[in-house]
């Protein structure tokens, strides 16, 4: 069969038709474990009954208005971003990577401000902000940026979890405007800095009067066992940008910004036409509403350290396992060699993963999961595994 679609993505054999909770249901009514929420998209998993009555009622009222007005929805939505980040206001667009252009531009105007004529933002090895021009430069990631130079300058790369290395880059370029980092690296495999790492980095960006801007587009709502992620560290950041599960499904980003960082966007120096749309922060409304209704946030750090336990102890022979670390319902395992062909055999037995950086299986159930299917992911991930490794060994 002919398809009409550009080729960007190597697609697996399958395709779903509904869902229920963690669980995708394809045409031939087979049922998968999703144990990556639509790459950490879905974290009240599939067909939630709060989204849905959301969506509903809000298609039947108003879909759509511009922001040439105001927008009821979107102001709501502000106020409670607002106050579980402690930020001061927020830019709505459509995607992670809208958010993260938002927060580069917010960074250039700042170094502008203070008459940096060419000003430069430090970002990391391995991390990952988007496909648009501007993100794939400041992604740390030569693959995905291969056959698109030129590409964005003002970008200065150091390794990641490495306060000496923003040493030294600060000490020598006197342009740099923002560090922009992700609190997890997720594109990146799961990779978890220092405890302390980020409020080293809050320290030294006070230090140097540049911002701080903190890309929590995969670790944000909920998903690390905190709200964002950056609230295990009892600090805030200038900047950080949000989207994947805001909308449960539904597109939406969001850059937040607090203090000197808040003001330097003015009438008509940024817009979406489509952002923060009724539609849209309807759905995250009831994303918000369900999480703290049902203390899903707190579920996920007990439930991503479970799993952590039992693959130790499932994988504790297993010589070729290098790493398994979690944040919450962040979750890397790290293997001793390439290990894409998993995704395949998981998907044989009707599981939803997914390999990055080439050896980390990165795993991403929602905060629905309950302690049957946790046993069921394990179970059947564990013995994957172990199958594998001695067959490839």
């Amino acid at each position: 069969m002919t398809s009409h679609i550009m080729p960007t993505y190597g697609r697996l054999p399958v395709t779903f038709d509904h869902g229920e909770g963690v669980w995708l249901i394809d045409e031939n009514n087979n049922r998968y474990l999703d144990a990556l929420s639509g790459i950490a998209v879905c974290n009240l998993g599939h067909a939630h009954p709060n989204v849905h009555k959301a969506i509903c009622e809000q298609s039947a009222k108003l879909l759509h208005t511009s922001n040439l007005y105001a927008i009821a929805n979107q102001e709501l939505l502000a106020d409670k971003l607002t106050e579980k980040s402690g930020m001061d206001n927020v830019f709505f667009c459509n995607s992670g990577a809208e958010a993260n252009e938002a927060a580069i531009k917010l960074a250039r105007k700042f170094g502008h401000s203070k008459n940096i004529e060419n000003p430069a933002i430090i970002v990391m090895e391995k991390s990952f902000h988007g496909r648009t021009l501007a993100t794939l430069s400041a992604t740390g990631n030569a693959k995905v940026q291969l056959g698109f130079a030129p590409l964005v300058e003002g970008f200065i790369r150091v390794p990641y979890n490495d306060i000496k290395a923003i040493e030294l880059a600060l000490a020598a370029h006197k342009n740099i405007v923002a560090v922009l980092v992700e609190p997890i690296q997720g594109e990146g495999g799961i990779n978890i800095p220092a405890p302390d790492y980020l409020n080293q980095l809050r320290s030294l960006c006070d230090q140097h009067d540049i911002l701080m801007m903190l890309d929590e587009i995969q670790s944000g709502i909920g998903r690390t066992g905190k709200f964002l992620a950056f609230q295990h560290n009892n600090i805030i950041p200038d900047v950080c940008t949000l989207a994947k599960a805001l909308g449960n499904g539904v597109p939406i980003g969001a850059c937040l910004a607090r203090g000197k960082a808040a003001q330097l966007l003015t009438a008509g120096t940024h817009g979406s036409t489509f952002g923060g749309n009724p539609l849209a922060c309807s759905a995250a409304l009831a994303v918000l509403e369900t999480l703290d209704a049902d203390d899903l946030i707190t579920a996920a750090q007990q439930k991503g350290d479970a799993i952590h336990s039992q693959f130790a102890e499932q994988l504790k022979n297993n010589k070729h396992v290098v790493d398994i670390r979690n944040k919450g319902l962040m979750i890397g395992i790290e293997l001793d060699r390439p290990c894409a062909d998993l995704v395949k055999l998981a998907l044989e037995k009707q599981l939803l993963i997914n390999v990055t950086n080439d050896t980390t299986i990165r795993l991403l159930p929602p905060l629905i999961i309950n302690t049957e299917e946790i046993n069921s992911l394990v179970n059947t991930l564990a013995a994957i595994i172990n199958t594998y490794t001695e067959q490839t060994a």
